[in-house]
């Protein structure tokens, strides 16, 4: 069972971030897209003092390789991210979580995690793991100093058509808070 604000933005078809900027730090609810990058950039250029992103409901991405890009301004911009107790992401939010410096996750705060699909093709978890389709979401997860086992944590946990809520302690053993 989904909790009730990750089935609100899936239900009502809200596929695009928002961003609410409180001093140093910015609000994020929604789904990444392809303008995501973009519209991460215009956050930034607008917001120099920016420190911290938090996200409130991201439910995900519908473009992997937007999310990825975007992720990767938040670290290059050193950003932290946090997730609050009532925080919920998932599935892309939470490969955009990971690029934080620095990451932390209040208790109550949920993590959701599940292999990913391709259109047409096999998801993740069918795939053998030398195969290169895994390459680009490893490199990003070095990048971001997470261990690759959080990759094939994920695609065993749940298919692609479901979701596996993260534990306090999968998160601290898979380095998705930092210390």
């Amino acid at each position: 069972m989904r909790p009730a604000g990750l089935l609100l933005l899936l239900t009502t078809g809200c596929y695009r971030v928002s961003f609410d900027v409180e001093g140093d730090r910015a609000y994020m609810n929604g789904t990444i897209n392809t303008g995501t990058p973009e519209q991460f950039a215009a956050l930034l250029a607008d917001n120099p003092g920016l420190a911290v992103i938090e996200l409130e409901v991201v439910p995900g991405s519908v473009d992997d390789e937007a999310c990825l890009a975007a992720g990767r301004l938040v670290r290059e911009h050193g950003l932290s991210t946090h997730l609050a107790a009532d925080g919920e992401i998932a599935s892309g939010g939470v490969d955009f979580f990971l690029a934080g410096v620095e990451r932390t996750i209040e208790e109550g705060g949920m993590v959701g995690v599940h292999s990913w699909s391709q259109l047409g093709g096999p998801d993740g978890e069918e795939l053998p793991r030398d195969d290169p389709e895994h390459q680009s979401y490893l490199d990003y997860l070095s990048e971001m100093s997470v261990t690759e086992d959080f990759y094939w944590f994920t695609l065993e946990a749940a298919s692609a058509n479901d979701i596996h809520w993260m534990s306090r302690e999968e998160l601290v053993v898979y380095d998705v808070i930092t210390p």
